[in-house]
């Protein structure tokens, strides 16, 4: 996702009227027919690949439109050395209400941070000086440690082996969707799921 499609999702949805949010880890309203869990590594290359080619469309075409209601978990993979670390300060930000713009940087320069460790300059990058010093702070807190191990734990009652997974439900029916499913092969199984009863 580029920084000026993140930009305008993040204006529309904070402008939607009608039940629609961006608060906390979630977009959308919670009423859409369609509800989507996203297990997500910000040092996984497919998550980046997912989030830079698929969140954004998603976003714009079925959460934006109140047909999917999305919520993000983390779940930072044990071989990804600085994956929890940019899980915390993502969470830490969700705090300073800046949780989707700390991800759309975190995905944007991951491939630095990855390589040097620099995982907080990359998250604070998009912070003011004192936003950055609250997320910093607040990402090394046991409640956030918390946050982030209950996601973990979510996803391993849902059986999430690897990352982007996508647990998709309607209804009472749950579809797991794993990898960085393209837009237009996740657009069509969204319409099929939407127009069925």
């Amino acid at each position: 996702m580029t920084k000026a499609t993140a930009l305008l999702i993040f204006a529309a949805l904070a402008a939607a009227p009608g039940g629609y949010s961006a608060a906390g880890k979630a977009l959308g309203n919670p009423k859409a027919p369609v509800r989507i869990d996203l297990y997500s590594d910000f040092q996984c290359p497919s998550c980046k690949v997912f989030h830079d080619g698929t969140f954004g469309p998603l976003v714009a075409k079925y959460v934006m439109t109140g047909k999917v209601y999305l919520r993000q978990h983390e779940y930072p993979l044990p071989m990804h050395a600085h994956a929890r670390e940019a899980a915390c300060l993502a969470c830490a930000a969700d705090k300073c209400g800046r949780y989707w713009q700390v991800c759309d940087a975190l995905f944007q320069t991951q491939d630095s941070w990855a390589k040097d460790g620099k995982v907080a300059a990359a998250a604070c990058s998009v912070l003011t000086p004192i936003e950055a010093a609250q997320v910093q702070a607040l990402a090394r807190t046991p409640a956030i440690l918390d946050a982030v191990n209950d996601d973990i734990r979510s996803g391993q009652t849902e059986q999430v082996n690897g990352t982007p997974t996508m647990i998709i439900t309607k209804l009472m029916r749950r579809y797991p969707v794993a990898g960085p499913v393209s837009f237009p092969v996740l657009s069509r199984f969204l319409d099929s799921l939407i127009e069925s009863q």
